[in-house]
């Protein structure tokens, strides 16, 4: 009987082990399954954030593709219009020299300039590059660049009444701002004029 009694309590101390390991195995298996849904979760949020910096990345090349064709010459344009200005000073250079007014010399030098300078000009709006009009327009600093102020009562102050540079466009982005003189008020005038409204 004894040996009965202390096989039973013996059994009843494991069998309480049993019961305490396989609940902590229950509770392992839950937390690691917990922590497999939360690592799946996780993975899918890195690939999903993977995938969208992708496509960002893929969207600013082509972006940057697309400038580079589309802008590629911006800075070989840009140095180019220095031909332009370089013609043109030349050619006021000759037109004012006292020595070869008149002469038959100036008149062909002056032609043979000015086909150069259509050519160029006929070159650059192939290349979608356009001069900017602006003489008798209002100043626009997206475009233009006021150099002076020109008293000019018949027009409205901030009004474009010289050009000193042509200025460039390239397609949709500016080349060269145009360099202006814009006209302002005389300012006496203006004062002459509140003092006899005052009186």
């Amino acid at each position: 009987m004894e040996k009965e009694e202390n096989l039973e309590k013996k059994s009843k101390e494991i069998n309480p082990n049993e019961t305490k390991e396989s609940k902590q195995t229950s509770e392992d298996k839950e937390i690691k399954e917990i922590s497999l849904e939360d690592k799946i979760a996780e993975l899918e949020n890195k690939l999903t954030r993977t995938f969208a910096e992708m496509e960002n990345q893929r969207r600013r090349f082509e972006k940057e593709k697309e400038d580079a064709y589309e802008y590629g010459g911006f800075n070989f344009a840009r140095g180019a219009l220095n031909l332009i200005d370089n013609l043109e000073r030349s050619k006021q250079v000759l037109e004012n020299d006292e020595k070869l007014k008149n002469s038959e010399a100036l008149k062909k030098t002056l032609e043979h300039l000015e086909i150069i300078k259509k050519d160029l000009i006929s070159i650059f709006e192939k290349n979608n590059i356009k001069s900017i009009e602006c003489l008798g327009k209002k100043l626009d600093p997206n475009f233009h660049q006021a150099m002076m102020e020109i008293i000019d009562d018949a027009k409205e102050p901030g009004t474009i009444v010289q050009e000193i540079q042509k200025g460039f466009m390239i397609k949709d982005r500016l080349l060269r701002p145009s360099l202006v003189g814009v006209s302002k008020k005389n300012v006496q005038e203006d004062q002459k004029t509140q003092e006899n409204k005052e009186k």
